[in-house]
């Protein structure tokens, strides 16, 4: 009798060859794409230090140092060329880009939701406290009062992808929204490369999305706002667990100063035009994207404690954490329901 295993078992060892050499030369499974290599990157940007995270059998850093200084040319207020300061000095030949018209866009929707505690249109005011992009100013009543004329969302429209003034003295301050913008970006350039798991931290903000390298949500820290002699410790107060979200913090404690004895807060008031004056000291927001976290951090920052709660209480998509002071000076901490969740 003859025995017919033996090409039965060629032809079967044929077909494997066959198929694995079809997906190497046609691209690779799900699977094998889950190198589970963690690339590690750090810099400095924007004024500021990002530290990048990804799940990729390459190191991207030069095409993210390039995505990052592409975006300083879109909405750097320190960059002469970039499109935000072309706008700020009513140049008629500068073309808006994306990433302008989609920070224009948040920018509006969150100072209708957040009764225009978030206003872009805040520099002058900024600049003239001195936290901006030019010399402090002497600040008086009557400066303020002047410039409070030509400060507003409302005296500038976005008309055929144009910015169309109200006062030609009207400028945009981005430093609210950009820096998380941008590490959506980044985070953007990774999932061309098809990356599912990666952490982007530019200054403190956070675009995260998958998990780290021993699997799990990314481990991420709030700052407690301790600051003695004029430097921020970096204390963390707590930590929690981000998937696919964004997370910003804004505090007051680590960019003030002090005239004739008393603190001077970064954050202004663009209803006002005067530096807040509250017992927030730092808000902390999660949200589906880092842009929207890191605008709405300032709008709190803006609105003190109990109005940020009732925002945060009536938008789904929103969880926060606040530090404040305590009529004894002490420091408190509050949260939404979700935020708990995530705490470790």
């Amino acid at each position: 009798m003859r025995n017919n295993r033996k090409p039965l078992i060629a032809v079967i060892v044929f077909a494997l060859i066959f198929i694995a050499g079809y997906f190497f030369r046609n691209g690779k499974t799900e699977e094998t794409q889950k190198t589970g290599i963690y690339q590690r990157n750090e810099g400095t940007v924007f004024g500021t230090i990002y530290h990048i995270s990804y799940e990729y059998d390459e190191d991207l850093h030069e095409a993210i140092k390039k995505e990052m200084k592409k975006f300083d040319f879109s909405l750097s207020m320190f960059n002469s060329e970039s499109v935000i300061s072309k706008v700020n000095n009513n140049d008629s030949n500068v073309v808006l880009d994306e990433w302008f018209i989609n920070v224009f866009n948040k920018g509006t929707e969150i100072s209708k939701a957040t009764e225009n505690a978030f206003d872009m249109t805040v520099a002058p005011l900024v600049n003239l406290w001195g936290f901006g992009f030019k010399k402090k100013e002497n600040v008086t009543k009557e400066k303020v009062d002047s410039i409070m004329d030509f400060v507003g969302i409302d005296k500038i429209k976005l008309i055929d992808k144009k910015i169309v003034k109200d006062d030609p003295r009207v400028m945009f301050d981005a430093s609210a929204i950009a820096k998380g913008y941008a590490c959506d970006i980044v985070g953007n350039l990774l999932q061309s490369y098809k990356i599912k798991n990666f952490m982007v931290e530019i200054g403190g903000e956070v675009a995260a999305l998958g998990v780290n390298s021993k699997g799990k949500c990314w481990r991420i820290g709030i700052n407690k706002p301790v600051e003695a002699d004029g430097i921020d410790r970096n204390e963390i107060q707590d930590v929690i667990e981000l998937c696919n979200k964004g997370m910003a913090t804004s505090g007051n404690y680590r960019n003030f100063y002090y005239k004739d004895g008393k603190r001077v807060a970064h954050t202004i008031d663009p209803r006002t035009g005067y530096p807040v004056e509250h017992s927030l000291l730092s808000a902390t927001v999660i949200a589906p994207d880092c842009m929207t976290a890191d605008a709405y951090a300032t709008s709190f920052m803006v609105l003190g404690l109990e109005k940020s709660l009732e925002i945060i209480n009536s938008n789904p998509q929103l969880d926060a954490y606040f530090i404040y002071t305590t009529p004894n000076d002490s420091n408190a901490v509050v949260m939404s329901d979700g935020f708990k969740q995530i705490l470790q």
